[in-house]
């Protein structure tokens, strides 16, 4: 009797860990590590904006310690794109993990403008790849597929490894018909599916949103209805990343007989880089310098500039603050905000909103007209690409908790396993292999925060110390002792910031003066010689005092000089 052949297929036993250093639960600060065996390759490398609770800071960055600790493992970073909660935080990590970046031909002229900013161009290895292209590192086969999104140039990233393929979509959406080169390439999406996904990793901004998202189209079709017949100086705000989104604005001011001018640092220098690359076209005599406005009638002339989200000091609110050295505005602007408020941003625009109409410009928004599409995919694009990729395991990346728990439904919706779809959490090690996705152990993990030049040194300590001044202000109490004869030689001088004014509250500071004397003279007579501890002593007092009175605990600061 002849032996039955076996079909069974043998299970790979491989596993592959992916570690989310940022992205998870917050908008911003995307890093993942992708680690198998002593290799590791990290996908993005992104800055967050500060929250409200941190005066002071510039940006966020993501915690680099576990690079930092096995820096002969990492290989390199690899970008989806060029926008800043991918690639912001490459000049700070740089300096402490220095291995190559890779990335598209936009998406490295950007990043190399950063890094001429922050002198680490002549120090930093950049590799430029193109969509359609995989590069064999150690273990890994890293292969950039082509995505649509709000900047050119952007690319999923498919990590494979002995362990199986791990896909990352980068921020994408579904455009058929995009402004500038091909559609995202489905294609490739599906045979890797039909080859097998053990995890897709996934942009999950617009998961809440129902629907599929509209193309860039939709935003040149209602532009050219705000151009057509308008005798207004029209002003556009929009993300200067968004190259489509500026070139449509150029071409349709072109059309129309305008000459267009550009403001605001970013879009000067995305502008730049993107027409030196070739991916912005702007027909000559037509961008002119943003001092040559006034040689033009209002009807002749489009102003793009920064500032669509409200930012302190950017072009627009400068405008907006009457602020701006080269533009004054009046009632003979629109205003086109083509862009929707980021998570977090929505009072700094309405604030510019309300200062633009008490000064009679007219402001067009996305909410009135067709002026701004989202960059991501939602709901039925989020479907699209799991039934296309047939992931064994999902992981929801790029989002706050509510928009991971969003794209965990959908996935259920889909028909995926719910036991093998997992909502990450910032520093989890997530061991993958066909057998099972688990949780195995964590790394360090959080928020570096930049101040200034100053990266990490500002830390929860000093962020406490800055909410506590300037919730409840400071008193500096200042007085000369001598400590060998237990002297009290002048003071204690009282110095408040805001706390209270001075001149309103003379009793009341009074009463703090005589506190802080008769404090330090009972630890004088006490022969207390530990400078700490009168300091301390003085501070107790003076809390519990002032606290009595106001119900607020200021910062006190004694200075006592021994003289």
């Amino acid at each position: 009797m002849a032996k039955r052949k076996n079909n069974t297929k043998k299970v790979n036993t491989e596993k592959v860990r992916v570690i989310p250093l940022g992205g998870i639960g917050e908008i911003g600060k995307n890093m993942t590590a992708v680690e198998y065996g002593d290799e590791i390759v990290v996908i993005d490398c992104g800055m967050g904006f500060p929250d409200d609770d941190m005066p002071g800071i510039d940006l966020v960055i993501p915690d680099t310690t576990y690079l930092e600790n096995n820096l002969s493992k990492v290989k390199g970073f690899f970008i989806t794109h060029g926008h800043e909660d991918h690639i912001g935080a490459l000049p700070y990590v740089l300096r402490v993990v220095n291995v190559p970046v890779y990335g598209t031909r936009l998406t490295l002229g950007i990043i190399e403008g950063k890094l001429v900013e922050h002198g680490l161009d002549k120090k930093t290895d950049l590799r430029c790849v193109s969509a359609g292209d995989t590069l064999k590192i150690g273990s890994f086969s890293i292969e950039y597929i082509r995505v649509n999104h709000s900047i050119a140039d952007s690319c999923a990233i498919a990590v494979t490894s002995p362990a199986g393929t791990l896909l990352f979509t980068g921020d994408f959406k579904i455009d058929l018909t995009p402004i500038q080169g091909e559609p995202i390439n489905l294609t490739r999406f599906g045979e890797l599916g039909n080859a097998g996904v053990l995890a897709l990793l996934s942009d999950s901004t617009n998961a809440e949103r129902p629907g599929y998202t509209m193309s860039e189209r939709t935003v040149g079709r209602s532009l050219e209805n705000i151009f057509r017949g308008c005798d207004k100086r029209i002003i556009i705000a929009t993300f200067s990343s968004n190259v489509h989104r500026v070139q449509q604005i150029i071409d349709c001011s072109h059309r129309y007989g305008r000459k267009v001018a550009v403001t605001g640092r970013s879009m000067l220098n995305i502008v730049d880089v993107a027409t030196r690359l070739g991916y912005m076209d702007i027909p000559k005599g037509t961008l002119i310098d943003i001092g040559e406005i006034k040689k033009f009638k209002p009807e002749q002339v489009t102003l793009i500039t920064t500032g669509s989200q409200g930012e302190p000091m950017s072009a627009l609110y400068r405008m907006a603050y009457a602020d701006h050295d080269k533009v004054t505005l009046t009632d003979t602007d629109l205003v086109v905000i083509s862009a929707s408020a980021i998570p977090g941003n929505e009072k700094l625009v309405d604030k510019i909103f309300n200062e633009l109409l008490k000064k009679g410009v007219t402001v067009l928004t996305d909410s009135v007209a067709d002026v701004h599409v989202s960059g991501h995919a939602c709901r039925e694009d989020l479907k699209m690409m799991h039934v296309l990729t047939k992931p064994r395991y999902s992981i929801p990346l790029h989002g706050e908790y509510r928009h991971l728990k969003a794209h965990y439904d959908l996935a259920k919706e889909v028909g995926e396993d719910p036991s093998h779809i997992l909502i990450p959490d910032l520093g989890k090690i997530i061991e993958l292999s066909e057998e099972k996705i688990e949780v195995v152990g964590s790394v360090p993990a959080g928020k570096v925060l930049v101040d200034g030049f100053g990266v990490g040194d500002v830390g929860n300590i000093v962020l406490r110390d800055r909410r506590h001044l300037a919730l409840d202000g400071l008193i500096v109490v200042v007085a000369a002792v001598d400590i060998d004869s237990g002297e009290i030689l002048s003071g204690p001088d009282i110095v408040s910031r805001g706390f209270v004014y001075v001149r309103e509250a003379e009793e009341l500071m009074d009463e703090v003066r005589t506190i802080a004397h008769d404090t330090l003279r009972t630890c004088l007579d006490k022969n207390m010689k530990e400078w700490n501890a009168i300091k301390a002593k003085v501070k107790d007092e003076l809390t519990d005092y002032l606290y009595s009175k106001t119900k607020r605990k200021p910062m006190i600061l004694p200075v006592i000089l021994n003289v």
